[in-house]
């Protein structure tokens, strides 16, 4: 029998739940409309041709088609010249 009622509390025995972000239709890949092609904290992508961003940052697509990432040069506000990427949905040809 122990002679130690119980241990003290911890102070870091807390922990988040995963978020899930992430690219989640890969460049190259084949989007339906309304899909989740992103999820980001921040705009690391950008929403191109035929992408929306939703208020938490999401990309969605507003046409089906050929996911496609390109970069974009910008002028940072402390003059650097930076490269964003920038995400679009080309709509495939109709195929009969």
């Amino acid at each position: 029998m122990a002679h130690k009622k119980s241990a003290g509390t911890t102070r870091n025995g807390r922990d988040s739940n995963p978020k899930y972000l992430g690219i989640k239709v890969t460049p190259g890949g084949f989007a339906k409309v309304g899909s989740i092609l992103v999820r980001q904290r921040g705009s690391d992508v950008l929403p191109g041709k035929n992408v929306l961003m939703g208020k938490d940052h999401t990309l969605m697509a507003l046409r089906d088609g050929l996911v496609v990432l390109n970069y974009k040069r910008l002028i940072h506000f402390d003059n650097k010249v930076i490269k964003k990427k920038v995400m679009h949905v080309v709509p495939a040809p109709l195929r009969t």
